[in-house]
This record gives structure tokens, sequence and C-alpha cells, in this order.
């Protein structure tokens, strides 16, 4: 409800199947979890989206969801893209780590070409020699993308990022460039968030970037 309040249209969910690079790390409630996201999105009223890991699952998560998300350490999984183009589900696909745009184009591919034409690309950084923050935010890519296909773009600045103290700027930085949807991390104790605290914006933060968000927006004549 609170970041519906500032403008919010859609609920994400972590995770309830989450990739996590350490096995001992917190993984998801599974279905347990589905279900409290369908909830809390009824609650809301907003369309609610969650990860997909294994093609297995996802009989079962789109009973619960309105879109599926393909994470970046999936988005080369072309078994698991071909399934989820067999259905009508909006898909967010992330960019790959690693990956260049025509390769991420190509895995949009898979999904088109199944019938699926409800891609959404979603960029998320790529990993490069820099350190300072958790990937590098390529923002060039919204201008590509716009040039060589009619797919919706978003961009997450939070996972690109890795830091809820920059995660503003890109955010406005990603308006001003074309993106058509930004994806932020919120949490209402980021400090006590099972995963991704250090990069999740609280509420009042959160309602502060959408208020200059909109402004920005304004300016540049977009709404």
């Amino acid at each position: 409800m609170a970041v519906k309040s500032y403008g919010a249209h859609i609920l994400r969910g972590g995770g309830a199947y989450k990739p996590r690079i350490s096995s001992y790390s917190f993984q998801g409630l599974g279905e347990e979890g589905l279900k409290l996201l369908k909830k809390a999105g009824e609650i809301a009223n907003m369309p609610v989206v969650t990860e997909i890991v294994n093609p297995e699952h996802l009989d079962l998560i789109i009973e619960y969801v309105d879109i599926l998300q393909i994470g970046t350490r999936n988005s080369q999984n072309f078994e698991l893209l071909k399934r989820v183009g067999q259905t009508s589900k909006p898909v967010i696909l992330k960019r790959g780590m690693c990956m260049t745009i025509k390769e991420w184009l190509m895995s949009a591919e898979y999904i088109l070409s199944e019938g699926n034409r409800n891609v959404i690309l979603c960029e998320r950084g790529v990993r490069t020699f820099e350190t300072a923050t958790r990937n590098t935010l390529d923002l060039s890519a919204i201008l590509v993308l716009k040039e060589e296909t009619h797919l919706p773009v978003i961009v997450d600045p939070s996972h690109a990022t890795g830091y809820a103290k920059y995660v503003g700027a890109m955010a406005w930085a990603a308006v001003a460039a074309g993106a058509d949807g930004i994806m932020i991390e919120v949490h209402p104790q980021p400090e006590k968030a099972f995963f991704d605290g250090p990069q999740s914006l609280n509420f009042k933060s959160f309602g502060e970037i959408m208020e200059k968000i909109h402004q920005l927006a304004q300016v540049i004549g977009r709404n």
C-alpha cells in the first residue's frame, strides 16, 4: 500500500524461488511465497511479478502471478525461455551480467518465437572491472534498444548499483534517457531484509525519489 501510494504500478516479490550464489543463502518460500505475493497484490490492487528459475515450476507460478521475470543468471537458459514463450504472461527479461545487447535480443527472440509477444527488457547493469558499485549500469543500452526493437525497456538501478544511496540518481538518469519504467527495491526495514538490504530503499526514501521522477518527467515532456 505504501509503494502504491507513492506511484508504483506493479508489485515485484523478491523471489518465491530465488537463485543465490551461496547455497546457504535464503532462497525464497516457494509456493507459500507465491500465495503471500498474490494476497498482497489483491489487497493493494496491483499486478504482481516474480522470478522463475525452473521450467518445472511454471504451471504453479502462473496460477499466482501476472508477470514472469527471467533473472540475469537465466537470461540464456534457452529451455526456460522457450517455456515462458509458450505462455501468455508478460515476461520481464533481465540482461545477463556479461551479455551484449545483441545476445540479449537473441534471448528475447527465444520467447517471441514461441508466440509470446509480451516481452519487457530490463537493463540491470553488466559486470565490469569496476568494484565501487555492484555492476556498471549501461544507460546507453536504452537508446540502442529503442532503435533496434519495439519492446519496452525498463531499468533496475537497485541491482545495478548495489547501494541505496545511488538508486535515486540512476533512476532519474534512466527516465531522462527514455526508459519506459523503473524497477526499485523497497523494504520497510532494509537493515532486516533477508537479502539485498543494502540496495533497498525504505518507504520515505522511495517516496522522495518518486516525487523527483514525476518532476523530471514533466520537465522533459514525459508522463
